[in-house]
């Protein structure tokens, strides 16, 4: 996905990064961004407002999808995909949506368009899931997000 690539750019980190290097990284922008740095003149402190705003953004969304986020609730996950029904699911710019009826929700990332239309297409499209989204995708639990948030 666009947005994934392009954050792992703009924090300068790869797709094995962990939260220890995240959230270093993360530190060290947010110190060179701040916009109480730039107090020189109203445009570019309004330029650094934007792009700890996007920095911030960029950490948030990496932290939500890093292996060991998604590992401390892997027992949820699976037991969420395994046992619960899919309730509604949205698909939109290879995001797919999916919300199940023990309440959880959570968005896959970089679906094709081909697997979205076999998921709708489906006699079960739970059964369909477990096979071919749950395990395949990089994904975030958007149940978490507003706990979180």
């Amino acid at each position: 996905m666009k947005k994934i690539v392009d954050y792992r750019k703009l924090l300068g980190v790869t797709e094995t990064a962990e939260l220890v290097e995240l959230k270093s990284v993360y530190r060290g922008l947010m110190k060179t961004w701040h916009p109480d740095k730039f107090q020189d003149s109203e445009e570019t402190k309004l330029d650094a407002e934007e792009k700890s705003k996007t920095i911030i953004e960029a950490y948030h969304f990496l932290v939500s999808i890093a292996p060991e986020t998604r590992d401390q609730s892997l027992a949820e996950y699976n037991a969420t995909t395994a046992t619960a029904s899919i309730t509604d699911f949205e698909f939109k710019s290879q995001v797919l949506k999916v919300e199940f009826s023990d309440g959880n929700a959570y968005e896959y990332f970089d679906v094709p368009r081909a697997v979205y239309v076999k998921l709708v297409n489906a006699d079960s499209p739970g059964r369909f899931a477990r096979r071919h989204i749950y395990n395949e995708f990089v994904y975030r639990s958007l149940s978490r997000l507003v706990a979180n948030g």
